[in-house]
């Protein structure tokens, strides 16, 4: 559908209903989303410090890991560092209560929020539940604002089908996204009134999702199987929301070869080694994100990027071709191959995309398992030692002895991120 556009735009500052256009049929009719002012500029700085905040869905160290993983190998120059905060069965007044303890200590320079999926209590929306929502997310920015943390709010995702792990769940699907709608909406004028990002996660699972399922079927939940936590999919398309968020603009680099003149040049992270006899050697310390899986299945990180312009937006390493003389050429990429037009070659065309393995893969591996070796430890470090007999016996002590572990794992990261020799060779068909 098309909703009429009520009162004046969001960017004014004034309490705006303009809403946002929604796809035809009876499905989206009864949600109304606020219109968001998106983010158009790059908001992460060099040497920021990350801290990824959120419940269950950031506990899960999904969405928090692809967007860690990213920042190091996809945009090392910012180096920027991360840690994941995410504790199961969270609510913004419980983030709340131990932020000061668990967070602020290290001293992060930006945030990201994710609240609201166990604030709306799994049951229809209610004012009281919309007002402490509303005053504790407010209060989260605002600490954090105190501390010079510059804040991205985003929104809760969408619920696929009644939980039945939630004793108390009351209405049905609907209701509950509907419920989640109205906090998103919050997200947004809380965003608008403390002038920081928003990050939209509620519409585009709502409207991919529901795109999923008619084109695979109910069986394709980018919510999760259990109608909450996403897999692989669900939560490519919430660290999409993040990341463009961020205001990343996607461009991994430019190889570009002249085949009349035979030479090369490059830009971003990849240096040429040489070119002799057609085959081109570089040495990139510049990654595109190398996300593999079969397109059709809610578990594959690929399948997400099906329904989010993350290749398009986030993960462009263009090859070109200057002064083709054939039709058609075949590109092999280390032992990788794909046969192209000129035309296509001419315009450039994003390896990343058109490559789900390359010579690149095995090394993205071990960053991103290193990456998850350390996520995983963050859960312990806070949620068994900061909130367990050590930590309440000597908060301080606990800290720093934990921190003496966590310091190798953020190392491994930077062992696992090497500059990476890799060669394309292009033969006429």
């Amino acid at each position: 559908m098309a909703p009429a556009l009520i009162a004046c735009s969001a960017a004014l500052g004034i309490q705006s209903q303009t809403l946002v256009p929604l796809p035809e049929g009876d499905f989206f009719k009864p949600f109304r989303p606020h219109l968001s002012v998106p983010n158009q500029e790059l908001i992460l700085r060099e040497g920021d410090r990350l801290a990824i905040c959120g419940d269950s869905i950031t506990e899960q160290r999904m969405y928090s890991r692809i967007i860690e993983t990213y920042l190091t190998v996809c945009v090392p120059d910012l180096r920027v560092s991360v840690r994941q905060f995410g504790w199961s069965g969270e609510r913004a007044p419980g983030f709340l209560s131990r932020m000061t303890n668990d967070v602020l200590r290290f001293r992060p320079t930006i945030a990201t929020t994710c609240y609201g999926m166990n604030d709306h209590r799994y049951q229809p929306f209610t004012a009281e539940i919309g007002d402490v929502y509303s005053q504790s997310s407010r209060a989260i920015i605002q600490a954090f604002k105190s501390h010079g943390v510059r804040v991205v709010q985003g929104s809760a995702g969408t619920v696929g089908k009644m939980p039945s792990w939630v004793q108390t769940a009351e209405g049905n699907v609907q209701d509950l996204n509907l419920g989640l709608l109205e906090l998103r909406n919050i997200d947004v004028q809380l965003a608008r009134e403390e002038n920081v990002t928003f990050a939209d996660l509620f519409l585009p699972m709502l409207i991919q999702g529901r795109a999923a399922q008619q084109k695979y079927g109910a069986s394709y939940m980018i919510t999760g199987k259990d109608g909450v936590h996403p897999d692989w999919a669900g939560q490519c398309v919430m660290a999409y929301s993040f990341l463009n968020a961020f205001g990343l603009e996607g461009n991994l680099g430019q190889i570009t070869i002249d085949l009349e003149n035979k030479s090369a040049s490059t830009m971003g992270g990849h240096e040429v080694q040489g070119y002799n006899d057609g085959r081109l050697t570089l040495s990139s310390r510049q990654y595109p994100f190398c996300a593999t899986g079969a397109l059709g299945d809610d578990s594959s990180m690929r399948s997400g990027m099906e329904w989010v312009p993350f290749m398009e937006e986030l993960n462009r390493l263009t090859l070109k071709i200057k002064n083709p003389s054939a039709a058609r050429y075949r590109l092999y990429w280390g032992a990788f191959e794909k046969v192209y037009s000129s035309e296509a070659l001419s315009q450039g065309v994003n390896l990343a995309a058109d490559f789900p393995e390359n010579p690149f893969s095995e090394a993205f591996r071990k960053v991103d398992q290193a990456v998850a070796t350390k996520q995983a430890y963050e859960t312990r470090q806070i949620k068994q030692i900061f909130h367990g007999p050590e930590g309440r016996a000597d908060k301080e002590m606990a800290a720093a002895l934990t921190e003496k572990t966590r310091e190798p794992l953020v190392s491994a990261i930077r062992d696992a991120f090497q500059p990476v020799v890799h060669s394309i060779r292009i033969v006429s068909e």
